[in-house]
């Protein structure tokens, strides 16, 4: 005898949101392994940690990703690594003066980086890549060396325009990486960078250093004959 109607469309709503719920379960683990990651750092972080924070099992957790190292590369991969293309687009379609891609650059890194939990994944390799040399490899490939290169691009694109004094850019990337390097550092390491007495403001911080990297930069205007 056949399910009566009503009972028939519970059940249906019931597999529908299991179903729902499985395809969730890869976010759902890498906002929690992204959390502990930055909570904890990685040697300290255990698997069923991640697996109890989402609300699955370890051998749910196993069936996405196979080892911790996997699910690390994961959430770097989700957060920053994968963001690239967005970035490098934006790049390629910006068409105002360099100076102000520079400063929507270092004001959107905050936004969408900085002043999220994903920044503390640059720290955790800062204080524990030395112990996980495979895991510290993979970090550059996949976010600095294309950070590095996007920063090239930009300030490469002001010295070619005329708009920058030329520069060994190379290193000049590094005067745009600093400021980003410290914020993250107050964020994540109990603001012990600052004398406890000063509260600094990031987006107000990041436009100072921005402007003191552009005076530096800008090649002076032509005094009129």
């Amino acid at each position: 005898m056949p399910a009566p109607r009503f009972l028939s469309d519970k059940l249906c709503s019931v597999r529908t949101k299991r179903e729902r719920r499985k395809e969730a379960r890869p976010g759902e683990l890498l906002e929690a392994a992204l959390d502990l990651f930055v909570e904890k750092g990685f040697a300290a972080t255990r698997s069923e940690e991640v697996a109890a924070r989402a609300g699955v099992s370890k051998g749910t957790l196993f069936l996405y990703f196979p080892s911790k190292e996997e699910l690390f590369k994961a959430v770097v991969n989700e957060n920053l690594a994968g963001r690239f293309t967005e970035w490098n687009k934006e790049f390629d379609e910006y068409e105002g003066s360099t100076s102000d891609m520079l400063r929507y650059c270092m004001r959107v890194w905050w936004e969408r980086v900085g002043s999220t939990k994903a920044s503390g994944l640059t720290k955790l390799m800062m204080s524990e890549g030395r112990n996980f040399p495979e895991l510290a490899e993979f970090y550059r490939r996949e976010v600095v060396r294309p950070g590095h290169e996007l920063l090239r691009r930009i300030l490469q694109r002001g010295v070619d325009r005329g708009e920058f004094a030329p520069i060994d850019v190379d290193h000049a990337i590094y005067t745009v990486i600093a400021p980003m390097i410290f914020l993250m550092l107050i964020k994540h390491a109990a603001a012990i960078c600052v004398d406890g007495e000063t509260e600094i403001d990031p987006e107000k911080y990041l436009a100072i250093q921005t402007e003191t990297v552009l005076h530096g930069l800008c090649v002076p205007p032509r005094a009129s004959e």
